[in-house]
């Protein structure tokens, strides 16, 4: 059995750490903290355990907890993260892993420092379909994969217009930071973290900076703050040339096209692969002069559930997960060298 505290009793906690480790019989979850006192309490009432406190030291500072699961805004990842580790706490901190790849380094240097565990919330690398491409990949069945194209694009999707979501200060970033981390995730991992070379992208914000004047169907995160900031990218596109395959990129939470196209396509010189972000995928192929393709039939499993469940067992019995900061923050630095390449309108070189 395991202690564990949640610290930021927010929206991912709810919907997946919390329940997660409700599930798991090793874990016993002692504190919900949360500046707000209210959420705090209520996830204690909700879940019938635990302690609600408002200070994130009383968590890491009590000898009996194990690990900490750190789900709030971006800015705070790497203050509690770095605190809890040197108070002798593993942590499972929720993506990203922090507003900047410098931050993403501190991280990685406290991890060395105290030599515990500190794992990322890039929850792709537990999903079966994820996991099952890089089967495929590894096997040699897509032959070379020469380009990866990533399409993560919604009409008019700002989460939270003017909130926290939106305020560079607090998240980091935009679209990029929020919902390109996953992707950019998925592609390093299912293609084995090669290193990037050459980066060259363009952030745009254009429709969210009238926040009264933006026009939507809903929200998430919301209503809008109509006195709030938007300071961050609504779109992104870039173009990567790793030491493995090109990748490119188009993200938008929001732009003027009404359509949702949110996979990733791995084109290799013997097959290819689309897989619909969160779904199944599709292999495409030619076999004795036919064209072909399948989409494999398997179950999906909850991939919260996976990764809080072997976060638990690294914890317990040492066995490494997918996730740990070293391998993450390869993607941090690609996320960055986007963001620096934006805004210096020329290709970065790394």
């Amino acid at each position: 059995m395991i202690k564990v505290g949640v610290i930021g009793c927010g929206t991912i906690a709810n919907a997946a750490h919390i329940p997660s480790y409700m599930k798991n019989a090793d874990v016993e979850i002692k504190y919900f903290c949360d500046i707000i006192p209210e959420r705090a309490q209520a996830a204690v009432e909700k879940y019938g355990c635990g302690v609600a406190v408002t200070n994130y030291h009383d968590v890491i500072n009590d000898p009996e907890i194990d690990a900490i699961s750190v789900c709030t805004p971006n800015r705070m990842h790497p203050v509690i993260t770095i605190d809890a580790l040197r108070a002798g706490k593993n942590v499972l901190c929720e993506k990203p892993a922090a507003r900047t790849y410098a931050e993403v380094e501190q991280m990685v240097q406290a991890q060395r420092e105290t030599g515990k565990i500190l794992v990322i919330g890039v929850v792709n690398r537990f999903n079966d379909s994820v996991r099952k491409i890089k089967q495929y990949i590894d096997e040699g069945r897509l032959g070379t994969v020469h380009h990866v194209y990533v399409s993560f694009r919604q009409h008019r999707s700002i989460p939270g217009l003017g909130g926290a979501f939106t305020t560079k200060e607090i998240a980091g970033g935009g679209v990029l930071i929020d919902w390109g981390v996953h992707y950019l995730d998925i592609v390093m991992y299912c293609c084995g973290d090669p290193k990037a070379v050459t980066v060259s992208g363009e952030t745009f914000s254009k429709l969210g900076r009238d926040i009264k004047g933006y026009t939507y169907r809903k929200m998430w995160a919301g209503p809008p703050k109509l006195d709030g900031v938007f300071d961050v990218e609504e779109s992104v596109t870039g173009l990567v040339r790793t030491e493995g395959p090109v990748i490119t990129l188009n993200g938008a939470w929001a732009q003027n096209i009404d359509e949702k196209e949110c996979y990733i396509d791995f084109m290799g010189d013997k097959a290819g692969i689309r897989l619909q972000y969160g779904g199944k995928f599709t292999l495409y192929t030619a076999e004795y002069g036919a064209l072909v393709n399948y989409t494999p039939d398997f179950e999906m499993t909850d991939m919260f559930a996976n990764e809080i469940n072997a976060f638990v067992d690294y914890v317990q019995h040492g066995t490494p997960m997918p996730s740990k900061v070293e391998t993450v923050a390869v993607t941090a630095q690609l996320m960055q060298a986007l963001y620096d390449s934006a805004a210096a309108h020329r290709e970065v070189v790394l």
